[in-house]
């Protein structure tokens, strides 16, 4: 296990590579050129290999041994044996960061064991600079300071951010119909996030297309401010070393989270 402070300190230099490399093309026409498809099976642009490869070169600089899940390249190992497992997005809402829509994010996680016991999870706005991360047992914060999730009880004052697309529009419906507000930003890294910062009180994703890459962090970073992440239904949300499979995700400040699974799949019972 690397030295206390080491996984932050190494996030923050990665994040930072990543912002140098890719902040003259964020924006840009060419930022969303499809350049290959990535490991995931889905279309890499060119500002995803731009960030993928800036946290390539530091992670290959660091004389330390890592297993890389990403995105892009799939599996990856740096060096011998390795000491750890960082699983990346490396631009998360590459739609947001191609148009030079500020929300978009790079979103790191670090487990000595399986990918599903994160023990150090890492998310920044690249456009604002702001930094979420969670150590194990440790809490969650927003850049130096502690964060916790909201504490709305009713559903009816909710703010949630909810994932739909057409197969799954009486789902997205029935949600919208129940709660105060709804908002749908476009980095799910980050929107997890604002659950465990009391931004929003719930995330869902209704299309069960969420892969490991997409909310290893986040779902630490929820569950340290004292959130509930669960699959559809209703069990401890599993992530597989594999950055194939797909989950459904629902993320929320626990107080109303059964409620929400039943709307989630059509209405209340």
């Amino acid at each position: 296990m690397p030295e206390d402070g080491y996984f932050l300190d190494l996030s923050n230099r990665i994040a930072g590579a990543v912002y140098e490399r890719i902040k003259d093309i964020a924006g840009t026409s060419n930022a969303n050129d499809v350049m290959y498809m990535g490991a995931d099976g889905t279309p890499t642009r060119v500002i995803d290999d731009m960030s993928e490869r800036a946290i390539l070169e530091i992670l290959e600089n660091e004389r330390r041994s890592f297993r890389i899940l990403s995105e892009e390249c799939g599996e990856k190992i740096i060096g011998g044996i390795p000491e750890c497992t960082i699983i990346i997005d490396p631009i998360d809402g590459t739609y947001n960061a191609s148009f030079g829509i500020p929300f978009y994010s790079i979103s790191l996680a670090f487990t000595t064991k399986s990918p599903g016991e994160v023990c150090f999870g890492y998310v920044k706005n690249l456009a604002t600079g702001d930094v979420f991360h969670a150590e194990k047992g440790k809490g969650a914060f927003l850049n130096t300071e502690r964060i916790q999730i909201s504490s709305k009880a009713e559903i009816s004052r909710f703010c949630i951010s909810v994932y739909g697309y057409r197969p799954h529009i009486e789902e997205t419906a029935e949600l919208c119909r129940n709660v105060r507000r709804v908002r749908v930003l476009g980095s799910v890294a980050l929107e997890l996030c604002y659950v465990a910062a009391g931004k929003f009180d719930a995330f869902v994703d209704v299309r069960g297309s969420l892969r490991l890459t997409d909310v290893a962090a986040g779902k630490l970073i929820v569950e340290e401010a004292g959130g509930k992440v669960t699959d559809g239904s209703g069990a401890p949300l599993e992530l597989e070393d594999n950055i194939l499979n797909k989950v459904y995700m629902v993320a929320s400040n626990g107080h109303a989270h059964e409620t929400i699974l039943k709307l989630s799949k059509g209405g209340l019972a």
